[in-house]
Formats: structure tokens, sequence, C-alpha cells
């Protein structure tokens, strides 16, 4: 049996052991100062032997981080005051470089995405922020990156999260969104007016080349309005219609008869008119000039 003394020795030394033993898991790795100085490459992951105090370790991990920018006062180039905030995702790539570069990796990329957020939204307009976000996030993470490379950090997405306007510019926007859209209506209004008119003068054309096309609306438009209510419509009827109809039942007789005389009691029913004074008037001055001939 050892004696107590060297148990006591040997109980030390596996405790030291035990305790020198270092797990590093699969996302981490360790920057190992052996005396003070670094060792040249990041270790683990695994099992890894850290002797003290002669060696220290940090402990870095290799898994995305976001972090969040604080909300920024900035003022775009139309000279509307804003608040913005941003989400940054960030990795370590030189686990060597993070530790022995900068204190706090964290805390400097938050810095550098504090002022280069200001100073690129502050390049823009208030519509070019709102329309372009996506091009600005690209913009802000490059510029960033481009900070953050010497110390082994590399930014993988930046994300303008949320933008604050004051309340009067909210009202202006709702009332230009407004406009917009009373634009478009009167627009699209306009162009139903002129298709309309384009249809109208083609049928204008067609009537001109086919007078009874007029007639026959005449009398369509005559039985549209006698049958949407129960009133009575006097309607001049057109001297051109009269003789049109004279000339009809003058042809479909069998040659023994005269030309029909039309009275307001034998003239043709329309529905929802009328005969008035002047009409019947210029019906008998018809037929005393068609009777003309045939008394010479």
């Amino acid at each position: 049996m050892l004696p107590f003394p060297l148990l006591i020795v040997v109980a030390i030394v596996v405790l030291y052991v035990i305790n020198s033993i270092k797990i590093l898991k699969e996302y981490e790795r360790g920057v190992v100062f052996r005396l003070g100085r670094v060792r040249s490459d990041a270790t683990g992951p695994g099992v890894v032997l850290v002797f003290r105090p002669i060696d220290q370790i940090v402990r870095v991990s290799l898994r995305q981080e976001a972090m969040e920018v604080p909300s920024q006062d900035v003022i775009t180039r139309d000279n509307v005051t804003l608040k913005v905030n941003a989400v940054i995702t960030l990795r370590v790539i030189d686990p060597v470089r993070a530790v022995i570069e900068v204190s706090n990796y964290v805390y400097q990329t938050s810095q550098f995405a504090q002022t280069t957020l200001r100073s690129v939204l502050g390049e823009v307009d208030l519509d070019e922020l709102l329309a372009h976000r996506e091009q600005l996030n690209q913009r802000i993470q490059t510029i960033i990156d481009g900070h953050t490379a010497p110390f082994g950090v590399k930014v993988v997405s930046v994300e303008v999260k949320q933008v604050d306007m004051p309340e009067s510019m909210l009202r202006a926007m709702a009332k230009q969104a407004e406009a917009e859209r009373e634009r478009r209506s009167k627009i699209i209004h306009a162009e139903g007016e002129y298709n309309a008119a384009g249809k109208l003068v083609e049928a204008a054309a067609l009537m001109a080349t086919q007078p009874m096309t007029l007639q026959l609306r005449y009398l369509q438009t005559l039985t549209e309005i006698g049958v949407e209510k129960n009133t009575t419509i006097v309607f001049p009827l057109p001297m051109e219609l009269m003789n049109l109809l004279n000339r009809t039942f003058a042809g479909t007789a069998s040659g023994v008869a005269g030309p029909v005389k039309t009275t307001p009691e034998t003239a043709p029913v329309v529905p929802g008119a009328r005969f008035t004074g002047s009409d019947a008037a210029a019906t008998r001055e018809m037929e005393d000039l068609s009777d003309e001939p045939s008394a010479q």
C-alpha cells in the first residue's frame, strides 16, 4: 500500500489531469494561449488538454448570431426624420482573429452597424427607402462586412426591421395614395368615354348609310319608354316616318284605292306615343298634296 503522502500526490495529479480535459462541441473552437502566446490554430471540436496555469483557453462559437441594432434617428435626403432599427446576422469565420483583434466582436459589429445605417439611409429619399429596401439591405451588409472582415467576422445578412415615421407624414402619404387612386379612376373613366364615343361615331356612320335603322331605333325607344312607366308621353312623329308609312301602305294596296290617308284615328299605334295637333295638321297637308295629282 502506498504511503499516505504519495496517495495525496497521486490524487492531486489525477484531479489536475481531469481538470485539464476540455470538451469542445461541434460548433465550438478553442483559442489556446500558452504562456501568453496564442497557438497558431484554433483547436476542437472534441477533447482538448489545457494545462493550467500554463495554458488558457477561450471558447468561440461558430454558429450564426442574430443581433438587433438599436433604433436610430435618421434624416433622409428629403429631410424626413425617421426612427429605423435593423437586425444583423453574423458568424465567426476565424476564431483566432476574433479573439486577438478585438475585445468584443459583437459590440464592435453593433457599433459599425449603427453608423452605417445612419450614413446609408441618410443618402436616400423616403420613397426610395420604402420601395428599394432590399437593395439598401444589400448595400449596408457589404459596408459592414468590409469593416468586420479584419477581425474574422462575416456579416451574413442585414434587414431593416422597422421604419417609424411622424404622424404628419403618415397623413400626407395617405392623402397621396388617395389622390393616386382617384387619378387612376378618372383615367379609366375617360378611356371608357373615349371608347363609347368611338362606338357612337360608328353607329352614326351606319345610320347615315342606312336611314331605316334610325327609324327602327326611334320606334324601339318609344316602345321601351311606354313599357317602363304607365304614363302618357307625347312624341311628335317625324315626317320622314309618316312618308315611309304612306309609301308602305300605298305599295301594299291592290291599285284600286288611292294613297292611304293617315289620320290620327287611322295612324299606326305606337306604344307610349300619341298625335298632337301639329302632327294632325301635318298629316292633312300631306294628304292634300297627295290628292292634287289625282285631281289633275
